[in-house]
């Protein structure tokens, strides 16, 4: 009944608030109606079927979206989602983010980074009942453990069938628990990205950006075995057949034009408490940035521009500067805006209303109390917390502190093993113990690792961690010197550096570990009963927020039930609908952004230097005017990328958005500035999304990379 009167809340508000929200499939036929009105020309209840067009189409790679646009597995994703497998097999001599790549036949293709998955969505199914069974009455770290623990049975259950991968996802902060069931494809292979003057143009100076004119576009292949099963890697395997596949359109979309985009959106916080909304904007995110750009800086400035070292860590460094400026934006609105008044009234009047029924009292009355009391202790300890979470970043303590957890969770049966320790994990854990060859320089992991080391060792010593402290000497009179010694010391005496070498310790013992003399691996053995205490807190408060927040999320979606205002829940990585249309916006009064961009704004602005340094070949074909088959006559030229009022977040990346008859007619891949705060609230008049435009996308493959065979593949809609 709960979930029939969600729905209809959603159906009666969803014409007032169209283009807000990230929409679980099986919400949509329930808007059926105001979707076909705002322009969806198939039928609503086919976008909730996962195993039909179009949405057995749409597949995740374990952090980005990508779709597949050809009956033989091709995949189409962003540049930057393919960042890393482009790093990966480039080399100072053969520098493929650089020069840009295309396979001309399968035998070409080059196989992606370690690890790299495709996921394809087959089932979801309610197991809330099922996970909820017997463990309400839990308090604490037993709560935690006991919602963990029906989780994995549940995951074991679905994963009897080779091949696929499994996960529970929680929805309105545990209110909800949905198992998603996709089938696991581990032969990934890069078969085209542009170079990285066309798929990364405008860099970082235009991240969040718009104007843009970024071809921020690659290609994957999934491969499976002969008998078409997810495989290893193996020359023998042949391209995925799925399914469906997307069209791709050569008409695209007008101002105004209706567009949907499915995806596995991130997370965003749409419901969070005052105090949390407080806490993020006026310390997290300020100290976020300022470790983030000093992160950078160290790279750069250990990491020759153009050697291997750096080539290693250019993906990091794209990462950490992209969530840089998407902090200083969060902090720059955050700061103009009412968020937090607004939160705050929200609060208020939420308490109203739980006041003025006695039913409501006794369910919600000590709600909100008790979730700030939580968050309050959470962030006790927060200075020291967020050094710690950026140390895991860094790569050998990581590395050791890992393969020695595996250690001891290789003592206990599977079932009870920590997640990402279980069997099931093994092939991700080993692929990420080899990614670290193309992504580890020792140089810059330690001056990395100083640095950090550095700002928690004058934290109060009750802030800190004896054991840690012990580890590196850092004393009450700390000298930086000192600490750099010791580090030198480590680096220049660990095997960790040495892939085999880090294989191997895979196998080993408990004992194994203690006998090591290895400087990072008698690290982990030192820290080990303090990270486990550590984990412990963590989970007792973590329990009793998992019990709290759902009762909070419960009496939100009453309240605005009332209101007639959309329910939807916060993204979570699962797969997500937003609908909306091709629109401009105003970033400030005197200014009109229209939604699209054209070729002639890359000769515009364009320097002959990174980041605007567009190949000469493309400024060629743009002065001469060759816009081929994909001229539009409204925009004498050829539209580059185009804005849309789409709800969308990281995680989107790679998404396709679609026309009416889920046509693809662009790439979503970015947000303007003033839309970054959507993580935290929608604001219809500047929310946008960026999308390449398809015509872009596919005049770049014919007339500047003549990617003949790729485009003989797709199905083109002129």
């Amino acid at each position: 009944m709960k979930k029939w009167l969600v729905s209809v809340a959603i159906a009666a508000s969803f014409g007032v608030h169209a283009d807000e929200g990230m929409w679980q499939p099986h919400q949509l036929p329930a808007m059926a109606d105001e979707l076909k009105a705002k322009g969806l020309e198939i039928d609503a209840k086919s976008i909730s079927k996962l195993t039909e067009f179009p949405m057995n189409a749409v597949i995740s790679l374990g952090g980005c979206t990508a779709s597949f646009v050809s009956p033989k597995g091709l995949a189409v994703t962003n540049h930057h989602c393919a960042y890393g497998s482009i790093q990966y097999n480039s080399t100072p001599e053969k520098n493929l983010l650089k020069e840009g790549f295309l396979a001309k036949s399968f035998a070409e293709e080059l196989p992606a980074t370690p690890g790299s998955r495709i996921f394809v969505t087959e089932a979801v199914t309610d197991v809330t009942a099922k996970v909820k069974a017997g463990e309400m009455e839990k308090t604490g770290n037993d709560f935690y453990k006991g919602i963990e623990n029906k989780e994995k049975e549940l995951v074991a259950e679905c994963e009897k069938e080779p091949g696929f991968r499994c996960q529970v996802y929680s929805f309105h902060g545990g209110l909800e628990y949905y198992l998603v069931k996709q089938m696991e494809i581990r032969d990934v292979r890069l078969v085209y990205n542009p170079a990285a003057s066309v798929g990364k143009y405008g860099g970082d100076i235009d991240n969040w950006m718009w104007p843009r004119h970024t071809g921020d576009f690659s290609f994957y292949r999934a491969y499976v075995g002969k008998n078409g099963k997810p495989a290893d890697f193996s020359k023998d395997n042949v391209p995925y057949e799925p399914k469906s596949f997307l069209k791709v359109s050569a008409k695209g979309v007008s101002d105004g034009d209706f567009v949907m985009v499915t995806g596995y959106p991130g997370s965003t916080n749409r419901y969070r408490t005052a105090s949390e909304v407080k806490n993020q904007f006026e310390w997290a995110y300020p100290e976020g940035k300022m470790l983030r750009e000093r992160y950078i800086d160290i790279i750069k400035e250990t990491a020759k521009d153009g050697s291997d070292e750096r080539i290693k860590y250019e993906s990091l460094i794209a990462g950490l500067a992209n969530y840089a400026k998407n902090f200083t934006s969060m902090i720059e609105f955050y700061g103009k805006s009412t968020m937090l008044a607004d939160r705050q009234k929200i609060e208020t009047e939420l308490a109203k209303w739980i006041a003025k029924d006695e039913q409501r009292q006794q369910q919600y009355g000590s709600t909100l109390a008790k979730l700030d009391e939580l968050v309050a202790k959470g962030q006790q300890k927060q200075e020291r917390d967020i050094l710690l979470g950026y140390i895991g970043y860094t790569t050998m303590i990581t590395t050791a502190r890992d393969l020695y957890r595996l250690a001891h969770e290789k003592t206990l049966a599977d079932a009870a093993r920590e997640p990402g320790f279980q069997e099931r994990d093994m092939t991700n854990f080993k692929s990420s113990m080899e990614r670290i060859d193309r992504r580890y320089a020792a140089s810059v992991d330690k001056a990395v690792l100083l640095d950090l080391l550095s700002r928690y060792a004058v934290l109060p010593a009750e802030k800190r961690i004896a054991a840690l402290d012990t580890v590196f000497g850092i004393e009450a009179n700390f000298s930086k010197d000192k600490l750099a010694k010791t580090l030198d010391a480590m680096y220049a005496n660990t095997q960790l550096g040495v892939q085999a070498t880090r294989l191997s310790w895979m196998d080993k013992s408990v004992a194994d570990f203690k006998a090591s003399n290895d400087p990072f691996i008698k690290m982990a053995v030192a820290l080990f009963d303090s990270d486990m205490a550590r984990e412990q807190e963590k989970k007792q408060l973590e329990g009793d927020l998992m019990k709290v927040r759902p009762q909070y999320m419960d009496a939100i979606i009453a309240y605005n039930r009332e209101l007639g205002k959309p329910v939807y829940a916060d993204a979570n990585f699962s797969l997500r609908v937003s609908v909306g249309h091709v629109k401009g916006y105003s970033p400030q009064d005197g200014l009109k952004a229209v939604p699209f961009t054209r070729l002639e704004g890359i000769l515009a602005k364009d320097t002959g230097m990174d980041p605007f340094d567009a190949p000469q070949k493309q400024l060629d074909l743009i002065k001469a005017k060759q816009y081929g088959d994909f001229y539009v006559k409204s925009l004498d030229s050829v539209p580059v990328n185009f804005l849309s009022t789409l709800d969308t977040t990281g995680g989107n990346s790679g998404s396709p958005t679609l026309n009416g008859r889920a046509e693809l007619v662009g790439l979503l891949f970015d947000g303007v500035y003033e839309s970054i705060i959507g993580d935290w609230s929608y604001n219809d008049s500047n929310n946008r999304s960026i999308q390449i435009d398809s015509r872009y996308m596919l005049w770049v493959m014919k007339y500047l990379d003549n990617a003949d065979n790729l485009l003989a593949e797709m199905e083109i809609v002129h």
